[in-house]
């Protein structure tokens, strides 16, 4: 058995991974693992993206989360400082949104959905941090369920 990252087929800025990747239409998020799509995601936004839906598009954007919610792990990566963008550094991005707004849309989302939204300082980070949390899923999945069913690379990572 090998780890598989998922990567939706509608992504269009696919993260690239060092492990083996299948795309596929997940039903939410942009990412998951080979055999666990149901259980756990994650959803990439880019700043501007990640500003448009929590600010501009937030009724369809509930839709995603509710799916998201429903996960036993799910996530959303912003490719951006969070801090950058509070002191205005982003400010030709956010296209008149304040950066409290976003930090409030942000909280709101963690907060309603019960999906964290992790701020991972660019798109190097967020793709690791991507990999980090699907694997750990895998990994933490196996040793609750007592099943010794982990994928070969997983084991001593």
């Amino acid at each position: 058995m090998t780890f598989r990252i998922v990567v939706d087929t509608r992504e269009q800025e696919a993260f690239s991974f060092t492990c083996p990747v299948l795309h596929c239409k997940l039903d939410a998020g942009d990412y998951s693992v080979a055999g666990f799509e149901s259980r756990v995601a994650v959803e990439r936004k880019s700043l501007a993206d990640f500003t448009h839906t929590v600010i501009h598009d937030f009724a369809r954007f509930c839709v995603e989360l509710d799916k998201l919610a429903h996960m036993e792990a799910a996530c959303i990566v912003v490719e951006a400082d969070l801090d950058a963008v509070l002191r205005g550094r982003h400010a030709e991005t956010l296209r008149g949104v304040t950066p409290r707004s976003l930090l409030g849309a942000s909280v709101h989302v963690a907060q309603r959905f019960h999906v964290p939204v992790f701020w991972c300082g660019s798109r190097q980070a967020a793709c690791a941090f991507t990999d980090a949390f699907l694997r750990a899923f895998v990994r933490q999945t196996a040793q609750h369920s007592g099943t010794p069913d982990v994928p070969d690379d997983l084991r001593n990572n």
